[in-house]
């Protein structure tokens, strides 16, 4: 959460400083292409959690 909330501050002290100019759609490249890294990053961890659980139910079968 505050990955999001520094780079959309950071999105908008850039639209303030430069304007509404042909360089505001790289800004929005670089906030899209942050935005999509936090994504990924949050379905990695999720992906992770139910592996982990995975791994131990069959532990625990293996082990009983």
């Amino acid at each position: 959460m505050v990955v999001i909330l520094i780079t959309i501050v950071c999105f908008a002290i850039a639209l303030f400083a430069k304007g509404l100019t042909q360089a505001l759609l790289l800004e929005i490249g670089v906030l899209l292409v942050s935005v999509k890294l936090i994504i990924m990053a949050y379905k990695s961890s999720l992906a992770k959690t139910e592996i982990v659980a995975e791994l131990r139910a069959i532990r625990d079968l293996l082990e009983s």
